[in-house]
Formats: structure tokens, sequence, C-alpha cells
């Protein structure tokens, strides 16, 4: 595509678009979920500093048969930054939507199926049809053309996944359930970085209140444990909903937690230059990098070798009691 698509919120070009570091190859979790990367490049493309808002990651918690699906909470977006994000009421085709609040500024979150991204190429990008979710930011409705937020970073798509995305022409469906879809507002955004540290101070403090009552990691260990046998009786795709489920939503909600830590440890007044986040930090970063050694144990325990499983459980329990220790001395009530 040469011409950029009409209608552009947020000023970005899919050609020189540079992803947030939380992106960069040398992570341990490159990515951590859609909505969260979602996140974290549209916040960075605003101007504003995702890790500022990261405090979340502290009160996720194991749900019984898998990890929080860990997402930024509006009320955190809107106290920190003044977006508002609500969800919409889908009663005409979401391409018409999307026109029109982009014509007001405003952008949409939504469900969206994988089959028509080409940036999921080799993965789901006409290979799978997997719900994902997107940000329109420009709509060329006439040509067919579309920029849009994914994952992580920014792209453009066109033609026939145009069609495909928005269900029109030959994909159009009339008996489909309507995609769930979020409108996000930036009128009211605040860009002045005064009274974000502390605003990002009571958040941890809040998110420090709520996290698990006791150690999650016992209760991971054990549904683990049970169906370790049945995964081996799965197939490959099984396994990996499954490991993305547990392994790498815990290990990449303690990785973003480490570099929110790390961005307290350099923001709060009160900690500034101590180092005394350093510790929190490097065992939330213990917890992620284990986190994804026990995948690849879980990978061979599900192919009938024998792995220790107990081992990996063993250290980040020992991890994640010492970072929520540290947090609730610094910040607990």
């Amino acid at each position: 595509m040469n011409a950029g698509p009409a209608l552009g919120v947020v000023p970005v070009d899919a050609s020189s678009y540079r992803s947030h570091p939380l992106h960069a190859t040398e992570r341990t979790w490159t990515e951590t979920n859609c909505y969260v990367d979602l996140w974290i490049e549209l916040l960075h493309a605003l101007g504003l500093d995702p890790l500022a808002a990261a405090a979340f990651t502290i009160s996720t918690d194991f749900e019984g048969d898998q990890w929080s699906f860990f997402k930024f909470p509006p009320e955190d977006l809107r106290e920190l930054f003044g977006i508002e994000v609500a969800e919409m009421n889908i009663w005409r085709p979401v391409l018409d939507h999307a026109v029109e609040q982009l014509e007001l500024g405003r952008l949409l979150i939504m469900d969206a199926d994988a089959w028509f991204l080409p940036d999921t190429a080799g993965v789901s990008y006409r290979v799978a049809h997997t719900k994902t979710a997107v940000v329109p930011n420009s709509i060329d409705r006439e040509g067919r053309r579309l920029g849009y937020f994914h994952n992580a970073g920014y792209f453009e798509l066109g033609g026939d996944d145009f069609d495909g995305l928005f269900r029109l022409g030959p994909y159009a469906d009339p008996v489909a359930l309507a995609p769930y879809v979020e409108c996000i507002r930036l009128d009211r955004v605040r860009r002045d970085p005064r009274g974000l540290v502390d605003a990002a101070v009571a958040l941890t403090r809040a998110h420090v209140a709520r996290r698990p009552l006791d150690d999650p990691m016992v209760r991971f260990e054990e549904r683990l444990e049970r169906d370790a046998i049945w995964l081996g009786s799965q197939d490959v795709e099984t396994f990996h909903l499954y490991a993305f489920g547990t392994c790498r939503q815990c290990g990449a909600a303690a990785e973003l937690a480490a570099s929110f830590v790390d961005w307290l440890g350099a923001h709060d007044p009160a900690v500034s230059g101590s180092g005394d986040l350093v510790g929190v930090a490097e065992a939330f970063r213990t917890v992620a990098t284990t986190a994804k050694a026990l995948q690849f144990s879980l990978a061979r325990r599900s192919r009938g070798r024998t792995v220790d499983l107990h081992g990996p459980f063993e250290e980040m329990s020992r991890a994640y009691r010492s970072a929520m220790d540290g947090l609730v001395a610094r910040y607990g009530d």
C-alpha cells in the first residue's frame, strides 16, 4: 500500500513504527496476551508510559484452571491518563461504528478473527480462525484499507482481509453474533506527568491489597499435576492452548510486574535510588524465567517423558513469596 489510510486518530505509520521496549526480543516473554500487548503499543503511540499503568500485574492469581488473563483495568487507565474505556452497543455493522468513532476522535477495541490479520502470518493468518483484539486507527472505506494496532505493533491490511475483518461481501453473515467492542475516549487524556507517580503509587497500594490471600503457585502446581496425564493424550494445539493460559500468563504477568517494579524504583521518591525494590524485581523475573522453563518441561512431560515439575514450582513459589513480602513491606497496610 502506498497511500496511508484516511481518518487516522493516532499519527503513526506502519512502515516506520517502532514497538515499545516491553516487546523487545531479548525479553523472556516477548508477548503477553492480545489485550495487554495492544494497550502497551497504543499507550506508547499516544506518548504515554504503559509501565506507569502496570500495577495490576501484582494482583493476578491462579483462577482454578488457568492464570489470570490479565488486562489493563479501565479504572486504572482513567486514574492515570484520563482515558475512558466502555463497552459499545453494536446495533449496526461494526465498520459503520468504527468510521464514525474515528471521525469523533475516538478509537475502538474490537474482537477480530486473526485469519484476516497479515501480521500473524505463519501463526494464524489464513491458517486458523482465532479470536484476538485490534484497534482500528485509520480507515479508507472506499479503498478497503485499514491501519490497526495489534499485539506488539502497528500494521496495515486491505482488500479481501478488509472485507473479512469487517464481515463484508462474501463474509457477511446475518446470523453471526456481533463482536465485543469497547470505545476509547481520548478527549480528556492527560499527558502532563505531574501527579502520575502519586497515582501509580496509590494503584500499587490498591493492587497489593488485592493480592492473592495465599501462595497461588501451590494451587497452580496441584492443578497442573492433575492435568499432566490428560495433556499426554491431547494434540499439540491443545497443549499450546493450555500452556498459553497457564505458564505464559503466569510468566508474562511476572515479567511485566518486574518491569513495573523497576519503574517504581526509578520514580517513587520514597524509594528512588535506595535499591529497596531491586530484590522484588529480581524475584518477579525469577518467576518469569522459571515459568518459561516449566513450559518446556511440561511439553516433555506431555510427550511421556519423566520430568520433575515440582522443582520449578518450588522455585516459583519461593520467588513469588519474596516479591510479595517486599511489596507488602513497602506498600502494604
